[in-house]
Order: structure tokens, then C-alpha cells, then sequence
């Protein structure tokens, strides 16, 4: 069998590693071959359930699924994509995304998922740097779906995309960035192996709940499990009523999600009567637990149910730990997990001894294999491998890794550092605060201020700021406590629960 390949495009690729890359792929399994393998194994089993905003829901098994992504995969190469071609997908979550992100491997194409409603300058930054061969969005969508249509169904002809997908970051702190991953789409059989079998076996096939959109990477890596014959229940638009009802009507075995996700369906009146008796395991990423939160989700499930896990898009390694590892670190979010290694240095580059707090470094076997679209800088990177996102935090005895937050979001208050990420795990906690985003505002007098941004439980009787600010001063050291505190009927965050705290900075005049 003749797989088609190219590395076009990808800059960040030595000729070793090419090589290396090519030789893979001639000798690998494609994305597309592997869900035509799976349909032939189990024509009639469920691959494929999303569920609307109005709880209606539409169900695919894998021979469909085979059959309308080699329908998109024909109608993608008719509107222009080719091997290595980038095809930026704009939609909300629906059958037509993942068809189209199917489409994409089937054709040897790289799917570049995008959030469908970015301002237009965003928008168009971003198709800028992109240069997609095709764009699927609003104005598309019922045109490329009607061509998919009066496609053909059959087996195309095989091919490997030279890489998985394009994550599209909205450059709220300097440049646009798309990160592109520079693994091609070859089937391992390590794509689809559960978290959880770190530490214990886990029943499959899985069915796996999605409630953040494609998107994000914590997304969009589902159909990678979806491809290893699990079955992905996708809401296509999050809320904690239509996640719990899924959960129950679907019997979902595990998930992950953020936690302002976990909070909202923590705060579900009745929670406690659901029935989350099918959940095997969930994961939490994206964004530090505060511990309140985690007790709460240990007393829905188990300890050893909740898996935390800290990593980048930029895929540098990951750190992971479960609830039970968590009691005896409470704070932390675990050990170098799948062969990642990680130390702390100094800003002189020394190695930061146990207990100091530095720059977090990752080393794994996959470290380096990205590249940013758009001329943004990659990541610092040391001369034995090791490579930093701007993380801080320090490492325990036990080699278990605690974050403080991003370098880039510390505010310089007064000479000392703060990081918002430790503001916000003290105030979560407040009985009366539903959300929070702490930020810098300029201040003449300390540079920078302390400035929380609260969205209260109950927006008609929020508490007094002289509540928050004193709240805070009994868990927080003097220079750390809010010296300003607004309240908002609601934090805005995006479909994936992230905020831009760039643009939260600006509206409030920098």
C-alpha cells in the first residue's frame, strides 16, 4: 500500500526528523485507514453521538462515520485541499465538524480547528498566518455539506496528513498563534490509551462525555479515542444541566473538563441526587483546582476516581496525578507522567534546588515536535532539551510539581510578585462568589494593583468588596490581598471556560 506524504510547510522539521517521519508513514496505519479498520470491525456500533442545546440528539455508527468522512474528504480535495493543505474549521461543535475533521486526515489534509465567533480582525489575523486551502464556517457550511453529499462514499485513496491538527491560540498577549503539531496522523494504538491505566486498568471501549468545544485541545484529542473505538458523546454547547442529563442517558464512563465546568455542575441544586454511578474517571485540566472544589468532586466520585493533569497545546510533556496522590500533595498537579521529566531553574539557568520556586522545564519523548504558524517565536528551550511555556512553580521531595501560575499574567505590585492564579484559589472559596479573574490594573502608586473581578451566586445581593478584601486577608499574605474588587453579573469567558485577561486589562484602562 503507497501512503501519500509531505512535510510541506513544516519549517521546525530537521532532516533527521524527517527522515525519521517519512519512514513512519510509509510503513503506518493513516487516521483514515484506521476508522475504515474500525468500521469493518464494528459496522454497527455507536461512534458518534451530539447532542444539541435542546437536549435533541443525532447518532452515527462507524460504517457512517467511514463513509460520510470519505464523502468530505472528496469534497475538501474538490474545493482545493491537498496532502499537507491546512483547512481551518470555524464552526460550533456538530456531526459536520467531526465529519469535516475526519475528512481532513482521510485526505491527507491538517484540520485547524477555530472558534467560529472571533471578531473579525481576529478572524482575519488568523487566516493570515493559516493560509487555509479551505475554510469551513458560517458562510460555507451548507454549501461544503451538500457537496459532501453528492460524494461517493467508497474507500479514498490512502493518505497521511504530515500533521494531526492546528491549535488556533487568539494572541490575547502579543501575536496571533496557530500551533501546529508535527506528529502525522499515523496510528499507533498509543493515541487511544485512557489516562486512568497509569494507574489501573480501564474497561473499553470507552464512552467518553465532551463538553468543551473542538477547538481546544482537550477537545479536539477526543477523536483520537474516537478512532480507537471509543464513543464520544459531544455536547455541542456546554451547561451543566444538558452534561449531567448526558451522563446519565449516555452512562458516560469518564470525561474532562475545566474547573469552572466541574464548579457549574458542582453547584447543580441536585447534584447529589444524579446518577454519575457510570463515570469511571474524569480529568480536570486547563486551570488550577481550587482545593475546595476537588474535596467536593472526591465526595461525588472518588479520590481515586479524579485524575489532574498539567500540560501545553505545544505537547512538551505532562504532569499527572490522581485524587488519592493529591491528599498526600494536596496543591500539586503531580509527577512527570509518560516519561516526562521536568526541573525548576533559576532565572541564571541553575537548577533550582527542592522547594524553591522557578521556571518549570518538561522534557518527553515528543518535546519540540510543534511549530507556530505566524512568525511567533518558539518556546525557551535548553541545550539537553528541556523546554518552558513561562510556568512557575517548584517541586516537592517526592519529585510531585506545584504551579504558582503563568509569568506572564504575575502582577508586579509594590516590587513583590503576585500571581492571579493564587488570588483567585483563595476567593473561589468564598461562599458567596460564583466566579472570579484577578488581573493588574496600573496604579500610581504601586505600579500595579491587586484588582479582583468577582461574579457573585446571587447577582442582586452581591457581597460588600469590604467582605471579599477581609475574606481574602485571612488566607493571603498582606501584598497579595485585592485592593480593588468589582462585581459583574457574569465573568466573560469562552466556550472552552478561558479568559482573556489582556482584553479584562484594557476595557479597565490598562
Amino acid at each position: 500500500m503507497t501512503i501519500e506524504w509531505s512535510l510541506m510547510g513544516l519549517s521546525n522539521v530537521n532532516a533527521v526528523e524527517a527522515e525519521a517521519h517519512s519512514a513512519i508513514a510509509q510503513s503506518g496505519i493513516s487516521f483514515g485507514q484506521r476508522l475504515y479498520d474500525r468500521a469493518l470491525a464494528d459496522p454497527d456500533g455507536i461512534g458518534l453521538t451530539v447532542v444539541g442545546i435542546d437536549g435533541t440528539a443525532a447518532d452515527l455508527t462507524l460504517s457512517e462515520l467511514d463513509r460520510r468522512a470519505n464523502q468530505w474528504g472528496r469534497a475538501l480535495v474538490d474545493a482545493g485541499a491537498r496532502v499537507g493543505s491546512y483547512i481551518v474549521l470555524a464552526i460550533p461543535n456538530s456531526v459536520d465538524l467531526v465529519l469535516a475533521s475526519l475528512g481532513c486526515w482521510k485526505a491527507g489534509a491538517v484540520p485547524v480547528p477555530m472558534r467560529w465567533d472571533l471578531p473579525e480582525w481576529e478572524r482575519n489575523r488568523l487566516l493570515e498566518i493559516i493560509r487555509p486551502a479551505v475554510t469551513l464556517d458560517a458562510r460555507t457550511r451548507a454549501t461544503m455539506a451538500v457537496s459532501a453529499q453528492n460524494q461517493s462514499g467508497e474507500p479514498v485513496s490512502p493518505a497521511v496528513s504530515p500533521s494531526i491538527n492546528g491549535i488556533c491560540s487568539s494572541g490575547s498577549t502579543g501575536l496571533p498563534k496557530v500551533i501546529v503539531t508535527l506528529q502525522p496522523a499515523i496510528w499507533t494504538g498509543q493515541q487511544g490509551v485512557p489516562f486512568l491505566e497509569h494507574w489501573t486498568s480501564v474497561e473499553r471501549p470507552q464512552t467518553i462525555l465532551v463538553p468543551g468545544p473542538l477547538y481546544h485541545t482537550n477537545g479536539f484529542i477526543t477523536l483520537t479515542y474516537l478512532l480507537s473505538g471509543d464513543r464520544l458523546v459531544i455536547l455541542e454547547k456546554f451547561s451543566a444541566a444538558g452534561a449531567l442529563d448526558a451522563i446519565e442517558k449516555y452512562r458516560v464512563t469518564n470525561f474532562t473538563a475545566t474547573p469552572t465546568m466541574l464548579a457549574r455542575l458542582a453547584d447543580m441544586p441536585d447534584i447529589d441526587d444524579r446518577d454519575l454511578s457510570s463515570v469511571v474517571w474524569m480529568v480536570q485540566g486547563a486551570a488550577l483546582m481550587p482545593p475546595t472544589l476537588l474535596r467536593r468532586w472526591f465526595e461525588l466520585l472518588s479520590p481515586e476516581q479524579v485524575v489532574m493533569a498539567y500540560g501545553m497545546t505545544e505537547n512538551l510533556g505532562l504532569a499527572a496525578l490522581r485524587g488519592d496522590e493529591w491528599l498526600a500533595h494536596p496543591g500539586s498537579v503531580g509527577r512527570g507522567f509518560r516519561d516526562t521529566e521536568i526541573r525548576i531553574q533559576r532565572p541564571d539557568g541553575s537548577l533550582a534546588p527542592v522547594g524553591e520556586m522557578g521556571d518549570i522545564y518538561l522534557k518527553a519523548p515528543m518535546s519540540g515536535l510543534y511549530e507556530y504558524l505566524g512568525g511567533a517565536a518558539l518556546l525557551p528551550a535548553t541545550e539537553d532539551g528541556f523546554r518552558t511555556a513561562g510556568d512557575v512553580g517548584y517541586l516537592d521531595a517526592d519529585g510531585y510539581l506545584y504551579i504558582a501560575d503563568r509569568r506572564t499574567d504575575m502582577i508586579i505590585t509594590g516590587g513583590a510578585n503576585v500571581f492571579p492564579a493564587e488570588v483567585e484559589s483563595a476567593l473561589t472559596d468564598h461562599p458567596e462568589v460564583a466566579d472570579v479573574v484577578v488581573i493588574g490594573l496600573r496604579d500610581p502608586e504601586w505600579g500595579r494593583r491587586v484588582h479582583a473581578v468577582i461574579e457573585p451566586r446571587d447577582v442582586a445581593q452581591p457581597p460588600s468588596a469590604h467582605e471579599i478584601i477581609a475574606y481574602a486577608k485571612g488566607r493571603l499574605a498582606a501584598y497579595k490581598v485585592p485592593k480593588t474588587v468589582e462585581f459583574v453579573d457574569e465573568i466573560p469567558r469562552s466556550a472552552a471556560t478561558k479568559v482573556n485577561r489582556s482584553a479584562m486589562i484594557e476595557v479597565r484602562g490598562g
